[in-house]
Formats: structure tokens, sequence, C-alpha cells
């Protein structure tokens, strides 16, 4: 649903985007990784076509942002992660004037308004100003205004941005059941915690380049191969590498640092394997087994912030 291919733009000297090449199939959620200055905003212009690109080619819904830009704006909804606000009328009246601004009918306003007060769930605020909306309340109406038009492809530039963490999960939900209804979403956001409970494919840019994309768990495996659990015990930890050495499967298992459980003669431990969850269902028995008193297991979680590091040579 969206193709980048050898995407670059310039300001001046400066080189924003340089070769950046990727596609989100359509259905997918999306996110751009990476610090500010990144090229993630360039990145999102140039597909929301308020940028044309320098070199290369980007393209919507199978449509080139350069070739055929209003037929790329009919199909994509953005949400700048600034956005100006009309803040001396009502959320109702926000809403009008943006649906009259896209060119919806009279007769067909109305039923937009609705069905993006619907999906947004701001039906209580739309008598009250703009002003006095919080950063969350804001935030839900602009994405209101981005649905009102009901476009197939959303293009989100930090949507988390400086809210406190109940809209955060609000917005999360929002967005997971957008991406239900079959909606592409490209996300940005420097908060990789909330991309990682709300993508199923990232694409990760440092310094206008790209340096890797795809699904999480395959960026995951090629960046951090084999998979991994921490499991903890209370007695007889120095039993517990011995325990797992038998399995050929077995890559490593490393003490990790626990002051608490070591003065009470436990121990925790980051176990990594090659195989899938059957593996781990392996180890689990054989520690049970051993009567070493284990009392967690815990697989390794979508862990982004690891990934970036891993992906910007800022980890080990």
């Amino acid at each position: 649903m969206i193709e980048c291919e050898g995407l670059t733009h310039t300001f001046g000297a400066r080189t924003a985007l340089d070769g950046v090449t990727f596609t989100v199939p359509k259905g997918e959620v999306f996110g751009f990784i990476g610090p500010n200055g990144a090229g993630k905003t360039t990145t999102i212009r140039i597909l929301a076509t308020l940028l044309a690109p320098t070199a290369g080619t980007a393209r919507v819904g199978g449509i080139d942002v350069r070739e055929d830009p209003e037929g790329v704006r009919r199909i994509v909804g953005y949400m700048p992660d600034t956005a100006g606000i009309y803040e001396r009328i009502t959320a109702a009246e926000y809403l009008d004037f943006f649906a009259s601004a896209m060119g919806i009918a009279r007769d067909a306003r109305r039923g937009a308004i609705d069905r993006a007060v619907e999906l947004t769930e701001i039906g209580a605020l739309l008598d009250r100003e703009v002003s006095a909306l919080s950063k969350g309340q804001r935030q839900r109406l602009l994405l209101a205004r981005t649905l009102l038009h009901d476009p197939s492809v959303l293009l989100l530039d930090e949507p988390a941005s400086d809210l406190d963490p109940r809209a955060r999960i609000e917005l999360r939900q929002l967005l997971a059941s957008l991406g239900r209804m079959g909606k592409t979403i490209l996300l940005s956001s420097h908060i990789l915690t909330e991309l990682a409970d709300m993508c199923s494919s990232i694409g990760i840019l440092e310094r206008g380049r790209l340096v890797t994309a795809g699904p999480i768990d395959a960026v995951q495996s090629a960046l951090r191969p084999g998979r991994r659990a921490r499991v903890t015990v209370l007695r007889d930890p120095a039993r517990v590498p011995e325990t797992l050495a038998r399995f050929t499967f077995v890559k490593s298992t490393a003490r990790l640092d626990d002051a608490e459980l070591d003065a009470h003669g436990g121990g925790r431990f980051e176990v990594s394997w090659e195989g899938d969850a059957w593996r781990l269902s392996e180890l689990v028995a054989a520690l049970a087994a051993a009567d070493l008193a284990l009392i967690a297991v815990e697989p390794e979680r979508r862990d982004l912030e690891r990934l970036f590091l891993h992906a910007t040579g800022g980890a080990p």
C-alpha cells in the first residue's frame, strides 16, 4: 500500500533522506523508529504530498506522489506532529470546517463527521471550545479530522508526543481498532515502547538512511539471532547452566545481577536458544524436574529500544 524506492530529499547542502527503500502491505501498522532529525517527518511529508522527493519514487495505493498528488490525497489521512488549532470555535465547528475544506458535499458532511466522532469517541467534546481541550483530547480531535474523508492510509507523525499515560493508552487502543478495520497505518515515534504495542512491522531510520525494515519478529531475529527468555529459581542457581547444557539447541545461559535473589540463595538467568516455543517448554520441564524451585519464566518481549540500539551500533 506504501512503496518507497531510493527515496532521497535534500535541503540545500543537507541530505535529510538518503536512498530510503521500504514497503508497507495493506492493513499493516508500520512504525518508523528514529531519533529527532533522522528523516521520519520528511518521509511522511513526502508520502502526504507536502514535499517533492529530490530523487527516487514514492507511491501510496499504487499512485505516484509526484505524478498524481491529488489522487494520493483522496486516500491518505495525514496527522502532523504539530498542527494549528482554531481555538475560538467548538470541536463540532472545527470538524465541519475541515469537512467542507476537504470537499465533502453538504448532504454527506453530517454522516462523515458522525463516523469520525464515533471512531474517536469525542461525542462529549463537540460543544466545547477547542481551547478548553486537553492535549489528549486535541489529539483525538485531530485524528477525527484526519478520518473525515475515510482514508485507507493513515500517516501519523508522532501521535503520542506529549500525551499523559492515560491518553497514550487510549490512543493505542484507538489505533488498534483502526488497524482491525483494515486501514494501513504508518506512524512515527521516538517513544519506542509505544510502537512495540501498536505496530506489526517497523523501519529504523538513522541519519536519513534506513537501517532495516520488516515485521518486528523478523527484524528481531535478524539483529539478535536466537530466542531469549529469563528464568528465575530460588535454590541451587549454579545448577541451572549444567541442567541446560545437555540441550544442543541452547546457545547460552548467562546469570543476571539480582542482589536480592543472590542473597537468598536464588538466581535469575537469560537463556538463549534456537527453535520455537516448544523448545522453551523442554527447558522449563528440565528445570522443574531438577528441583530448583523455578518460579518465573519470562520470554523476551518486543524490545524496540534494544533493537534500535543493536541496529545503530549502540549496544553489544
